[in-house]
């Protein structure tokens, strides 16, 4: 297998500065995010909403790829272009999810995808902690999933996004969800060992390591930063170009706090990069509120949001960045 193009497309989805935008959410998860803003979840709508998101001037600056939903791969501006063209425009690479929900889909669509337009693919599949789970039979099945997708993906030519994510829903302490991720992240890499995946040609996007959010003891960005990149040392291989973290019901400016804490530590092996879902969208839903006079303020949003992430990328994001969106 040539493994060239692989290489090169994950090396620019976590090339420095830039992170991937996920709007890849299911038609029930857009509708709840639609419904906040009294927003019907009308095709159009939706259409509507990203394209607020894929034509923001500048955006390509700092964000270098879109995960899509198979709905939004089809869909196109206003001016008639496809999500995919205008996001080419920008030079950001258009990706496509494949899990519907947290299931699996029949019969891999991979060469279909990547007539559309697709580069990169994501799959996520969701481990809980709660009583006695996860259990090591849960781990290992949804280790198995995980592998056998990513070795579909790259025989069809499009790099894996691998997401295991340990959920941070619960009263875990920090410790309890370090141990659940390092014994996912360790079952998920033997699997992709034992599937022939190109560690080169692939991208982890994992959960960083938290307390729970019903934990009375809440852990400090600084806990998070050191316990999450010393999770991600003991069980990922240097030879994985770069980790995407989700942000998995943080707010927008905690996974930006996390993130530049992260990569202000030495020695790290990868680049530590985001692909934020809610965390990029929520400013800009509020702004945009289904009005079509407020899409340069929603776009603005956006911007900043990606503009704020972008310079944790470095370790160097400051609060004060926060006020420059009043500006």
């Amino acid at each position: 297998m040539k493994t060239e193009n692989l290489e090169s497309v994950a090396r620019k989805l976590v090339a420095p500065g830039k992170g991937i935008l996920a709007a890849d959410e299911s038609s029930g998860t857009i509708e709840k995010r639609l419904k906040s803003i009294n927003v019907p979840s009308t095709e159009e709508n939706r259409r509507a909403y990203r394209e607020v998101l894929f034509t923001t001037k500048g955006a390509g600056e700092f964000i270098s790829g879109v995960i899509l939903f198979d709905e939004t791969i089809r869909q196109k501006t206003r001016d008639g272009r496809t999500f995919v063209e205008a996001l080419e425009g920008q030079g950001i690479i258009p990706g496509i999810k494949v899990d519907k929900g947290a299931k699996a889909m029949a019969n891999f669509p991979g060469e279909e995808y990547r007539q559309l337009g697709a580069r990169f693919a994501k799959w996520r599949a969701v481990i809980a902690i709660g009583d006695k789970i996860p259990t090591r039979t849960c781990i290992a099945g949804n280790a198995e999933a995980l592998a056998r997708y990513a070795a579909l993906c790259q025989d069809e030519d499009i790099v894996p996004i691998v997401e295991p994510e340990v959920l941070m829903d619960g009263t875990h302490t920090i410790e309890r969800h370090f141990e659940v991720t390092e014994q996912t992240l360790e079952t998920v890499f033997h699997a992709l060992y034992e599937h022939r995946v190109v560690l080169e040609g692939m991208l982890l996007k994992p959960n960083m390591v938290l307390s729970g959010k019903e934990c009375p003891q809440q852990a400090s960005v600084q806990e998070v930063a050191e316990a999450t990149v010393r999770c991600m040392k003991h069980v990922v291989p240097a030879a994985v170009p770069g980790l995407v973290f989700l942000s998995g019901g943080q707010s927008d400016q905690q996974a930006t706090e996390h993130l530049n804490a992260m990569n202000q530590l030495p020695d790290l092996p990868w680049q530590l990069s985001f692909s934020y879902g809610r965390a990029l969208q929520a400013p800009v839903l509020k702004a945009w509120k289904g009005d079509a006079a407020n899409v340069s303020a929603a776009q603005q949003a956006f911007h900043h949001r990606a503009m704020c992430n972008s310079k944790a990328r470095f370790g160097k994001y400051t609060e004060e960045m926060e006020a420059a969106k009043a500006a």
